[in-house]
Parts: C-alpha cells; sequence; structure tokens
C-alpha cells in the first residue's frame, strides 16, 4: 500500500468520522475529491465500499429496510457524461441534492414506527422519539405501507440563522439537534423525503415519478425534481440550479440523477450504479501568488505557493498546491501573479491558473540543490528529485516502503525513525540484523513488543520477487508494474537487471520514460539489493511452477478471506501473474459481485474472460477459505 494511499484512507475515516459524530472539518467538495483521489490510486480501497459511522452513545441500533449506502459522484460535466453513456438510460428522473443527514422512516401496515440514521449503511442509531417532533413525518398512511421512506433531515437557513448561529452551517446544527437526548430542537428540523421501498412488494410503485407522487399524496415533503432525455440537458439544469441556489430554503449541494425504471437490484448495493450524485462545482476564488516553497518528501521536491489570505469554501486559504515544475512553467508563473485558486483533494488549495501577470513580474526560482544531501536536483518537468540514492531522505523512505509492501506489522514510524536517526538502520538489510537488545534500549519499549516486531520482520525468509522489487522504491514501480515484468520472461532479479531500457520499453504498459526509470533504478540500487539477500535472512522465491503457471488473473471488489495484496501473492506462489485491468487473454477475473455491471465485469463479459468467485480462486490456488 502506497504512502498516498494510507494518507487519503486516514483522513477519509476521519472527515467521516467527524461528519456523522461531530463537526464537519471540511466542505463536502473537499470530502468528495480525497475519496475521487483515492478511487483512482486504489479503487480495491474496502473504505470504499464502507459508509462512514454514526455512533452516538445510547440509542439502540436498528437495521435498515432500505440499505443506505453511498453515491457515485461526478464533480464535472465530462464525468457526468462517462456516468451517463455507461448507464444508457432512456429517461432521467432529477433531484435536487440536499445537504442534510440521511434518515429512514420504517413503517408498518401504515404507522410509522422508527426513525432510522445512516449508521454504517445497514444499521443506524433508532432516534425515534426525536424524528416524532420533527415536521414532515406522517404519523399514519391510509394505504397500510408497510416499507421505508427515506430522506434527509434539514434545517432552514433562516432559522439556523436565527436560533443555531454558533454552528458552522445548517448541516451541522441539524446533526447535532435530531441526535439530542432532551430532544430540544427536534421541532425545528424537516424531513424531506426522496425514496421509498415496500419491504413486502417489490411492484408496489411502477417507476420513480410514481414513487415521489406517492409520498406527495400522502403528505410528506417531497425534494423538488425534474424529467429529461438527454444528459446535455442535465447539465444545463445544474448550472441554472447552482446559479439561484441560495434563493433555496434549504441547503443544496448538486442534483441526484436516476432512471425513471426502478432498479431493486441497484437500490440494495452498497454504492449503486445507475443513480450518480451531479454535484456542483467547487468555489473558486481569486488572489495573488507572493512566495513559492519546496516541500520535500523522500526525493521528490513539490513546489506550494504562498498567497494572499482568501475565504475559500469557508475556510482562509494561504497556501496552495503548485504540483510540479512543469504546471509553473505552462502556466507562466511569477511571483506576484494572479491567480485562481480551488479546494482539492489534499486538504491544502490549488492555483489552477494565472488571471493576470503584473509587468516585470519575476519567475519561479527552482531549488538546485538536495536541501538533506547537497547533490545536484534533477529536473525532468513532472518531477523535481534528488537523485541521489544514498540520500538520508530516499534511504528512511525506502526502508518505510519495504515494510509496508512486504506488510510487516507493528514496525511504526516511531520505532522506524528512532532506529534510523540513531545510525543502528539506514538500509533494508540494517533491518535484518537487528536483535531485542537493539529495540529495548529505547524508551517505552519492553521486551514483549520487541520480540513481536522480531518475529513480525523474520516471518518472511522468502519473497516473491515482486514484493522484493517494489519494496526498494523505485520511483513509480509497485507489485502489478513489476507482475508485468515477471510476465513478460524477466522472472528472476538477474534476469531484470540484465535488461536494457529499450527492451523494458517494449513490454506492454511499461513505455519508454518508465523502462528508463526501472532500469536505472536497477543498476542504482542493485548493491543494496544484493546486500539483503547476502544477509541470509531474506531470499527471493524461485521462479514459481505451480498450477497456475501461465495464467493471469485481475481481482474487482472486495474479497470476504482475505486482503487484495494475499489474494495476488496466492497467485503468483502458484505460478501466476496478476494484473490490474481486463484484457484480451485474461484468464479469470476474480469478484464476488459478478452482477454488479463494473466496467470490469462488463469487459470481461465483452471479451469472453471467465469470471469466478472467491470460493472458486481458492479452489484454484489448492486452499480453503478456513485456511486462511
Amino acid at each position: 500500500m502506497s504512502e498516498r494511499v494510507r494518507d487519503l484512507e486516514r483522513l477519509i475515516a476521519y472527515h467521516q468520522e467527524r461528519y456523522y459524530n461531530g463537526e464537519p472539518e471540511i466542505p463536502d467538495g473537499e470530502f468528495d475529491l480525497l475519496w475521487d483521489e483515492l478511487a483512482r490510486t486504489d479503487p480495491t480501497s474496502p473504505l470504499l465500499v464502507r459508509v462512514g459511522s454514526d455512533s452516538a452513545d445510547g440509542y439502540p441500533k436498528r437495521e435498515h429496510i432500505m440499505p443506505m449506502g453511498s453515491q457515485d459522484k461526478a464533480a464535472d460535466p465530462q464525468a457526468f457524461l462517462r456516468w451517463a453513456e455507461r448507464a444508457g438510460l432512456d429517461e432521467f428522473i432529477v433531484q435536487l441534492k440536499m445537504d442534510g443527514a440521511g434518515i429512514e422512516l420504517q413503517y408498518e401496515s401504515g404507522e410509522f414506527r422508527y426513525g432510522v440514521t445512516r449508521g454504517d449503511g445497514i444499521a443506524g442509531d433508532d432516534i425515534t422519539a426525536n424524528v416524532r417532533r420533527m415536521q414532515g413525518v406522517i404519523a399514519s398512511l391510509p394505504d397500510r405501507f408497510t416499507g421505508a421512506v427515506r430522506g434527509e433531515v434539514m434545517l432552514r437557513r433562516e432559522t439556523h440563522r436565527t436560533k443555531y448561529g454558533e454552528k458552522a452551517n445548517p448541516r451541522n446544527a441539524a446533526n447535532g439537534l435530531m441526535k439530542r437526548k432532551d430532544g430540544v430542537g427536534a421541532e425545528d428540523l424537516e424531513i424531506v423525503c426522496y425514496d421509498a421501498l415496500s419491504s413486502i412488494r417489490d411492484d408496489f410503485f411502477g417507476c420513480e415519478e410514481e414513487k415521489l407522487d406517492w409520498l406527495s399524496r400522502n403528505g410528506f415533503h417531497v425534494v423538488a425534481f425534474a424529467k429529461f432525455s438527454e444528459p446535455a440537458q442535465i447539465i444545463e439544469h445544474r448550472a441554472a440550479v447552482a446559479a439561484r441556489r441560495e434563493a433555496y430554503p434549504f441547503d443544496i449541494d448538486g442534483l441526484v440523477v436516476k432512471g425513471q425504471e426502478i432498479d431493486l437490484d441497484d437500490m440494495r448495493r452498497s454504492r449503486p450504479e445507475r443513480q450518480i450524485a451531479f454535484k456542483f462545482e467547487l468555489e473558486e476564488a481569486a488572489s495573488t501568488l507572493r512566495e513559492v516553497v519546496w516541500s520535500s518528501s523522500g526525493a521528490l521536491y513539490t513546489p506550494i505557493g504562498i498567497i494572499d489570505p482568501v475565504r475559500l469554501a469557508g475556510t482562509t486559504v494561504k497556501r496552495a498546491n503548485l504540483v510540479n515544475p512543469r504546471l509553473i512553467r505552462e502556466m507562466d508563473l511569477r511571483i506576484g501573479s494572479r491567480v485562481a485558486v480551488t479546494k482539492r483533494g489534499e486538504i491544502i488549495p490549488k492555483i489552477e491558473r494565472v488571471l493576470e501577470n503584473p509587468p516585470n513580474a519575476p519567475p519561479v526560482t527552482l531549488p538546485g540543490t538536495c536541501e538533506r544531501c547537497g547533490t545536484p536536483l534533477v529536473d525532468e518537468g513532472a518531477r523535481l528529485s534528488c537523485p541521489n540514492q544514498g540520500c538520508p531522505k530516499r534511504a528512511y523512505y525506502r526502508l518505510r516502503k519495504w515494510l509496508d509492501v512486504l506488510d510487516i506489522r507493528d514496525f511504526g514510524d516511531a520505532i522506524l525513525t528512532r532506529l534510523f536517526e540513531s545510525g543502528r538502520v539506514v538500509e533494508i538489510a540494517d533491518l535484518y540484523t537487528l536483535e531485542e537488545d537493539d529495540l529495548t534500549r529505547f524508551e517505552r519499549m519492553g521486551a514483549t513488543l520487541a520480540r513481536k516486531i522480531l518475529r513480525n520482520l523474520y516471518a518472511s525468509p522468502t519473497v516473491p520477487l515482486t514484493r522484493f522489487v517494489a519494496g526498494f522504491n523505485i520511483e513509480g514501480v509497485g507489485t502489478l508494474i513489476v507482475d508485468k515484468l515477471v510476465a513478460s520472461g524477466l522472472d528472476t532479479l538477474s534476469k531484470l537487471r540484465a535488461a536494457t531500457p529499450e527492451e523494458l520499453a517494449r513490454i506492454n504498459g511499461i513505455g519508454e520514460v518508465l523502462g528508463g526509470a526501472i532500469a536505472r533504478g536497477l543498476e542504482d540500487l542493485g548493491p543494496r539489493m544484493d546486500a539483503v539477500i547476502a544477509g541470509g535472512r531474506v531470499a527471493i522465491a524461485a521462479p514459481a511452477g505451480g498450477p497456475l503457471l501461465g495464467r493471469s488473473f485481475c481481482f474487482t471488489g472486495t474479497l470476504s478471506t482475505m486482503t487484495r495484496s494475499r489474494a495476488q501473492d496466492l497467485v503468483r506462489q502458484a505460478g501466476g501473474t496478476v494484473v490490474s485491468s481486463v484484457v484480451r487473454g485474461l484468464s479469470c477475473l476474480v469478484t464476488n459481485d459478478a452482477g454488479s455491471g463494473s466496467s470490469k465485469n462488463r469487459k470481461a463479459v465483452e471479451l469472453g474472460v471467465p469470471i469466478i468467485d472467491e470460493p472458486a480462486f481458492l479452489e484454484l490456488v489448492g486452499r480453503t477459505e478456513e485456511s486462511d
């Protein structure tokens, strides 16, 4: 797992917790960008299919009738059009996306019984007593409906301004009021509904429009909606709604788009595929660039712009990401430039473009040498980096990457930093000379924990070639890239090191730039790789000749008995290879949800690639579910 993926998962989990249980710290737009970046970087992350949990103390839990999962999101027209093409819908129901707190109203034979918060998507907090006091709750329905009505708990802007102005926004105030143990303030809340599901009759509603009409006829407050036949019309509608969003009595943050036909299977997914949240564009502000500072992480140097303070998405912004030297040149960014700034997914806002350059504004100066080792930096346009493999910053990040790739538990940053700064562990080979006394001499490090760390470190004396190479942190080279190299016939370290940049570049999915980086990295790190092997504690597994020799596998979705990386290791140990996408000639796509309609599933069907589930995969590799 990459450091960036770990950071994204940590940030998303933290902000989900703040959203559901306390005071959100970032706007929805920022959270969505974090989510989208994780989906691009590691689409297999289990966090993407898990809903945050509101864990209010003291409330009993109750299961939902209608799953309350998350929606896919589109932040721009291009992403929305891609979804619309995949969905293939003839008619669209377009609703306002209410910016409140999710609630499920549960009915039995027409009588309101329970009000349940979103929770983890499967079960939530039973806050029925407070819900009964809210506006928009219908106590009795004339047609003896049994099932669920879904809506959002909202607080009107005017009520927020006059009574709850100490809260950052109406949603924050609503989140707090709906869970007050004394029920005070619940009467100021209003439930606006947008969906319903009968738990007895699948055909209770004929279509989405009929469902909304039923809600309205029975007295529920219903979210405003419109019908369209073309995606382009929805893009125009979104722009019109965004232009007048301040005129609505409630906060809204986009549109929800779905088909007219009710798809019960899709509704029951944790993340439905035939509906999408079409969010408003991010807020943008203008400011002036005053200075550029350079943040170094391992070998890379990343530019950060210091700008005049400006209010953006509810916070004061003083720093903005500039990504890399190429972007600075392409924008002709200068000290004193007037710039457009938006909030992006890395919390630090981003300078999007130059609005104006004043006369005689000086250019941005790039640092020339590494701040840690003094080596001249290499400017490759998209990256500015220190080429010295012996640089202390690079050495530390290489150690961290090795521990992460080999999944060595309990070896946290604190103990690694102590060992590194003391000089005891500088290279990966040094890890395998550690003894108990090296650890227990540090404060708060007992013998029990020290033995556990060493036991985990020495638990895998044989390492697959893919993990061995990926663990040395060659820029841009992870286990899937090494898998491509192994599948091409470079299945030993000696073969990899003997390959020329040109030979590497010709491998499908590698190319000239990455091929050159791999060749340079293997050459520069060769002595360090040799030192690890020479230590005798770690050996590279011989080329596998098991039952999967010559077969390739791709994984999608969540596995139930093991992690994705563990399953991929089983493939490699059995002689197979792992790929990241469905291509012609793939042996198997492994998924526990073959009917999900995901892009990988559709591609597999199109190409005639066999789709198997997890038990079938475990049988192929000669294991049982219980063994893991």
